[in-house]
C-alpha cells in the first residue's frame, strides 16, 4: 500500500529556513551536542506551520523519552544498515554507479557557488547537509537540489515510516515544505519501490579519490534563530 506524501503547506522564507535547519539537526547522530539543543529546537519548531511543527515535535518527544544509548543504537540500526534508509540522496537515483560521481559534483558546485567548500573527502549529498545548505546558505539552490531528488526523499520517507522509525516524522516535515510528487517523480518512485537503486558497483572515482568515504558530513556549526 502506498503511503501518501503530506500536502505542501504555506511556509514563509523564515519558516522554511527554520524547518530545514531543525530537520537537518534532527537527522544528525544523537550525541550530547544534539541532545543539549533540544530546548532551543523546541522553541524554534513551535512557531512553524503545524505540518512541520507536529512531526518535528514528535521526534523531539522521542529524544526526550529515550535513553541516549538506545537512541544511538536506533540511529545506527536505521541509517547504517538499511539501504532504503540511506541519507545520501544520489544513492537513490544512481546507486554506486559512475553517474553518481557527476551527480555528487553538481552538489559540490552548488555549495562552492555559495562560498562553501566541503573538501574532496566529503560527500555533499547527505540529507542533513543539503538541508543545512538550504536553510543557511542558498535557499533557492538548496530547494532545487531537494526537488531534483524528490523521489528518493519520498522513498526514504516511506521506508522509515514502514519500519516504524522514530526519524520518519523528520521526513514528513521535509516533505511538507516541498511540492507534492507528480508525473515523472511518481514514475521514478514507483520504479524505486519495485527495483531499488541501480546496483552497478563501480565506486565513486569520477568524483574524487576519497569520495567513497561515507562518514558524517557537516557544514559549519548551524545556529537556529535566537529564542524570543
Amino acid at each position: 500500500m502506498r503511503i501518501r506524501a503530506p500536502k505542501t503547506a504555506g511556509f514563509g522564507d523564515t519558516e522554511l529556513a527554520t524547518a530545514w535547519q531543525a530537520a537537518s539537526l534532527l537527522l544528525g547522530y544523537p550525541d550530547e551536542e544534539l541532545l543539549a539543543r533540544r530546548p532551543l529546537l523546541r522553541r524554534a519548531v513551535a512557531d512553524l506551520p503545524e505540518r512541520a511543527a507536529e512531526p518535528l515535535g514528535r521526534v523531539l518527544d522521542h529524544l526526550d523519552a529515550t535513553p541516549p544509548g538506545d537512541l544511538a543504537a536506533e540511529y545506527v540500526a536505521t541509517f547504517d544498515y538499511r539501504k532504503r534508509c540511506c541519507l545520501y540522496l544520489t544513492y537513490y537515483a544512481y546507486g554506486d554507479t559512475r553517474k553518481r560521481g557527476m551527480a555528487l559534483l553538481r552538489f559540490k558546485q552548488a555549495y562552492q557557488a555559495a562560498g562553501l567548500d566541503l573538501g574532496d573527502g566529503e560527500l555533499p549529498d547527505h540529507l542533513a547537509v543539503v538541508l543545512e545548505f538550504a536553510a543557511t546558505a542558498d535557499p533557492a539552490q538548496g530547494r532545487r537540489l531537494l526537488i531534483e531528488h524528490r523521489a528518493g526523499l519520498e522513498l526514504l520517507r516511506i521506508s522509515l515510516t514502514e519500519a516504524g522509525s522514530p526519524w520518519a516524522p523528520v521526513l514528513d516535515a521535509v516533505s511538507a515544505t516541498l511540492p507534492p510528487l507528480t508525473g515523472r517523480n511518481e514514475d521514478v518512485l514507483a520504479r524505486l519501490i519495485a527495483e531499488g537503486p541501480p546496483d552497478e558497483t563501480v565506486g565513486l572515482a569520477p568524483y574524487g579519490a576519497d569520495a567513497g568515504v561515507m562518514g558524517p558530513v557537516l557544514l559549519p556549526d548551524p545556529v537556529v534563530g535566537a529564542p524570543s
